[in-house]
């Protein structure tokens, strides 16, 4: 089974070099544990990836806007020390109309909108942000569980309560009544621009198998603003494309002393009796280690590096029905110029750009990924880094990357067959929006979620590795028996999107993971969830 076998050498295997196993192994190493970390891949940083896709033109090719980095932890490992650099922050929100009537989002400020939806806005994000702040307390360290009787989780029910309370009776209410409603609705109870509102729906559903009109979708407009509640305004562009930030996170790991292994896929996690303690390599290398963590989603985890035989039949089950089923595809485009979208000031072209007139519109596009079909009309977040850093392209020249919805990754035809109509169609919607564009077209690249699952090992190429819903997060993430970042196989932990607080380049899952296994280790038990 084994060319070689390590007995030992390391107190923690992590098992994936994404950006929350980079920020694990850094709070392990830095407390002093020898930590191993195993990627598949040829470098380190999981989504947080820059790829040339076309001779001297660089994408970020999974994440491309930095919106959720914790900013505690971005201080405490010293990113910034590490080659952390931003080419932009704070970008603005635009908001496209084809016929030019754009509207801007700048922080609590909308302009190209009436004076009372500009009012509406100002007090909606103010009390988003206050929302905010209390699922910061809660995303922040390890979710508590209402079973064990452990001071620590009755604390931290404790704080959230309190939390709560100091929202004020009406807040309060006002959070208990929309998140368990859609952005549809909320959106409709505030403003009375379609376009306005379409803005808001898209930061409820961007990247989730949802529409507007779908459960969950007012946490999923939480979950993503919740940096509004570290004092962002905006989302920001890495210098360098996302990979730079993966590599800080990288060396920032090693500075602590953890060692990283590329090119090194994990095939199985190795089991003695119940307990996990190895690894082994798809080189049939086998290493071992008290503590296996593992940044993989749940899905890849459970089903392929541990296996159904080794998990009780109710567990499997669970895992079995997690929902990852990825919606989104990023589109790359090399250019030969920068592009003109009608009645847009050139000035703000680098900020971030919604492709998505209105809630039906998007709600139609997602009717078509209901039934493994690909949206007639796509909706997009598009972005041009290369207005604020030229190192991404010749010069002169520009690339655009895009997030687009709804490509559902089991379409009914097949994606060998669908690809390039879907690529088209994407071209085409951008084309209404920036006339000439396809004749600046150098190069073009379709992403869909099977090739983003094959590119970073996400099951189903779902960027959170998992549904961000109600049923699926906070207590309950990723499920019942594998919470709190344990899981029902002694010795192996989870550390990744799949686990509180969920997906985004936060770094708190990865974070609350290493404090979870200190704290785990230090008790000297081994306890289930």
């Amino acid at each position: 089974m084994t060319d070689a076998l390590n007995k030992g050498s390391y107190d923690t295997i992590i098992i994936g070099a994404g950006h929350n196993g980079l920020v694990c192994a850094a709070y392990l190493a830095k407390a002093g544990r020898k930590v191993l970390v195993l990627e598949a891949a040829s470098q380190p940083g999981g989504a947080a990836a820059t790829r040339e896709f076309h001779p001297g033109f660089r994408i970020s090719s999974g994440a491309h806007l930095l919106t959720q980095l914790n900013p505690g932890i971005a201080r405490e490992l010293g990113l910034a020390s590490h080659g952390l650099a931003y080419a932009a922050r704070d970008l603005k929100t635009v908001a496209l109309a084809e016929d030019g009537a754009h509207l801007v989002i700048d922080g609590a400020s909308v302009s190209g909108v009436s004076a009372s939806d500009a009012a509406a806005y100002g007090r909606f994000h103010t009390q988003n942000k206050r929302f905010g702040k209390v699922l910061d307390g809660f995303f922040s360290r390890r979710q508590p569980t209402l079973v064990d009787r452990s001071w620590d989780d009755a604390f931290s029910l404790l704080k959230l309560g309190w939390s709560l309370r100091r929202l004020g009776k009406d807040d309060m209410q006002d959070l208990m009544r929309v998140g368990l409603i859609n952005i549809y609705d909320v959106a409709n109870e505030h403003f009375d621009s379609e376009l306005l509102k379409a803005a808001v729906a898209m930061d409820g559903v961007l990247g989730s198998h949802m529409g507007p009109r779908s459960p969950n979708t007012v946490y999923g407009y939480l979950h993503r603003h919740i940096g509004d509640a570290w004092g962002n305004t905006g989302p920001a562009l890495v210098r360098g494309g996302m990979g730079a930030l993966g590599q800080a996170f990288a060396a920032a790991a090693r500075g602590f002393g953890a060692e990283i292994r590329c090119d090194s896929k994990v095939a199985l996690v190795e089991m003695q009796g119940c307990r996990a303690t190895g690894v082994t390599l798809e080189s049939g290398e086998t290493l071992l280690a008290d503590t296996i963590i593992s940044n993989a989603d749940p899905k890849t985890t459970f089903e392929k590096l541990v296996g159904h035989p080794s998990l009780d039949a109710g567990f499997s089950r669970r895992v079995h029905n997690f929902r990852s089923r990825g919606v989104s595809a990023k589109l790359h485009l090399a250019l030969d110029a920068l592009p003109e979208f009608t009645g847009l000031d050139g000035a703000l072209a680098g900020e971030r750009l919604l492709l998505a007139p209105t809630m039906d519109h998007i709600e139609r596009a997602f009717n078509h990924a209901k039934y493994g079909e690909y949206s007639q009309a796509p909706v997009m977040e598009v972005s041009i880094p290369t207005v604020h850093d030229d190192s991404l392209a010749p010069a002169g020249k520009h690339v655009l990357s895009a997030i687009v919805q709804f490509a559902p990754y089991a379409l009914g035809q097949g994606w060998d067959t669908g690809k390039q109509a879907f690529k088209q169609l994407a071209l085409d919607q951008l084309e209404q929006y920036a006339p000439g564009i396809g004749q600046q077209l150098l190069a073009s690249e379709l992403s869909t979620p099977v090739d983003l699952e094959r590119e970073f090992g996400m099951t189903g190429g779902h960027w959170h590795h998992g549904e961000i819903a109600l049923d699926q997060a906070l207590l309950m993430r990723p499920m019942p028996g594998a919470h709190q970042y344990s899981t029902p196989i002694p010795g192996l932990f989870l550390c990744g999107a799949g686990s509180h607080p969920g997906g985004g380049i936060m770094g708190l899952a990865g974070r609350n993971a290493a404090e979870a296994v200190i704290k785990h280790q230090s008790n000297g038990k081994e306890r289930a969830a």
